[in-house]
């Protein structure tokens, strides 16, 4: 049988910144001014142009950090609606807690009895922040989401043995790079695909073939190889393994494939540890219309960091221990064995933060207690504390605050604190789960504007303020 038909058989079977970050929070009033943020509203409204402008990038083995629906990407500019965004949020969370749910230390086998049915598939879709890699000798650029809860970096390969989605860039081409090699069955190197995917590898005319399902069902696979990545001029590595996708099916649309930043040893973290040391940082930035950065390394960008011990949960999870939580200053009445129930992981592609309800509900009733003075409207979706905001120039509200273990204290950035469905439309961007036992989720408003180091070596993560705008 052909390599290709024998593949085939595996495939079928198993806002330019609207003004500058220093007018973005203006001077608070004298009441409890540490406490407190001043926002003028004007920097709530959408901005058309992309302002590259940002802390951190042009540096050895540092990317530009873009969104996926902004100005400044090459996909498509139309932002989501508020409802499309909150339901790819949620399929994102779920597929996280299946990941724990049926992390049983057990592995499916990729065999004649294995399927992989494609669901919705848009647990990628949900990735809103990308970065662009080079691959291949010549290289060619690749723009990949970029994943703190994945491990196996992949991305679509021709001749697309199976099905492929539409993405920007052509498909990397392993035949058309001099330096591209196929993994064999019976390397170590394969076998690391286990603990990277949950699936033990395929053998394919003796070469490794890989499988990575997500929890909406939507799936790639095919051939496991190495080759150079390039992540800038001077930073390249020159025998990354990644996965060579023939078959990948869901609404992954636009961006080539993943970048995984888990700790597994397949990670890109891993993989460039020789060079970096197991360290990372990443930004995000205020408004979808400027850039923010991913960095290896650590380059000393985030020298005023608060660091907090860091835990696996699951595989390769990053796990986070939340102690207690402030609003304006005063600690909130949550007994500890709440977050202890529940636990906290901490991910690049969830964007809203889902909480225990009984700490959910403390925050927001404090919250709503400090926003008194502002005309609450409908709730949306998931959000049950919305604001008409249109009659104010500048709004006053609370700091939340968070204290992680080790007792490092760290405020929510004031662009992390509101989802903006337009300034009739203002809503404290955090959720509740449905129980106080499910696991919580820090997502990525509430990292805006940070830098956020992952020191995996010393098992730690940095929050630096004032990492992008």
């Amino acid at each position: 049988m052909s390599p290709l038909n024998s593949l085939v058989l595996i495939l079928y079977s198993f806002s330019l910144l609207a003004i500058a970050r220093k007018e973005f929070v203006v001077e608070s009033s004298d009441e409890e001014p540490q406490h407190y943020h001043t926002l003028k509203l004007s920097s709530f409204l959408p901005s058309s142009m992309c302002n590259t402008s940002t802390k951190g990038d042009k540096k050895r083995g540092s990317l530009e950090v873009v969104h996926k629906h902004g100005p400044c990407s090459k996909f498509s500019k139309d932002m989501l609606t508020a409802e499309e965004i909150q339901t790819q949020d949620q399929s994102r969370v779920d597929s996280l807690r299946a990941r724990l749910t049926l992390n049983t230390g057990k592995h499916n086998t990729l065999d004649s009895k294995t399927t992989l049915p494609a669901k919705s598939g848009i647990t990628i879709e949900s990735g809103n922040y990308f970065v662009t890699v080079g691959l291949g000798t010549p290289k060619k650029d690749l723009s990949l989401v970029f994943d703190t809860g994945s491990d196996l970096t992949w991305t679509q390969c021709e001749p697309c043995e199976g099905s492929c989605y539409s993405q920007q860039q052509p498909r990397f081409a392993p035949s058309m790079s001099t330096t591209y090699t196929k993994i064999s069955c019976t390397s170590t190197e394969c076998s690391w695909l286990t603990s990277a995917t949950g699936y033990r590898p395929g053998c394919v005319s003796s070469t490794c073939a890989y499988a990575i399902q997500y929890g909406d069902r939507s799936f790639s696979l095919g051939y496991f190889g190495k080759d150079k990545l390039t992540i800038t001029s001077e930073d390249t590595i020159n025998d990354f393994y990644f996965g060579c996708g023939q078959d990948n099916e869901g609404l992954f649309h636009g961006v080539a494939g993943l970048l995984g930043l888990g700790q597994d040893k397949l990670s890109l973290v891993s993989q460039a540890a020789s060079k970096h040391g197991k360290v990372f940082s990443y930004c995000l930035p205020s408004q979808s219309s400027s850039v923010g950065y991913l960095t290896l390394g650590n380059d000393g960008t985030a020298s005023n960091a608060k660091y907090t011990p860091f835990s696996t949960v699951g595989n390769s999870l990053y796990g986070l221990e939340l102690l207690a939580m402030y609003v304006g200053g005063t600690k909130l009445t949550i007994s500890p064995m709440v977050f202890k129930t529940s636990r906290m992981i901490i991910d690049s592609g969830t964007v809203i933060t889902r909480l225990p309800p009984t700490a959910y509900l403390a925050l927001r009733d404090a919250f709503r207690a400090g926003m008194s003075k502002y005309p609450r409207t409908n709730p949306l979706y998931i959000f049950d504390t919305c604001y008409d905001l249109s009659n104010f120039q500048t709004i006053r509200f609370p700091k939340i605050g968070v204290l992680w273990g080790g007792n490092t204290y760290v405020d929510v950035p004031a662009s992390g604190t509101f989802y903006v469905n337009g300034i009739s439309q203002v809503c404290l961007a955090f959720t509740s789960n449905s129980n106080d036992s499910t696991i919580g989720i820090w997502g990525n408003t509430q990292q805006k504007t940070q830098a956020v180091v992952y020191d995996v070596g010393a098992r730690k993560i940095g929050f630096a303020s004032g990492g992008c705008a």
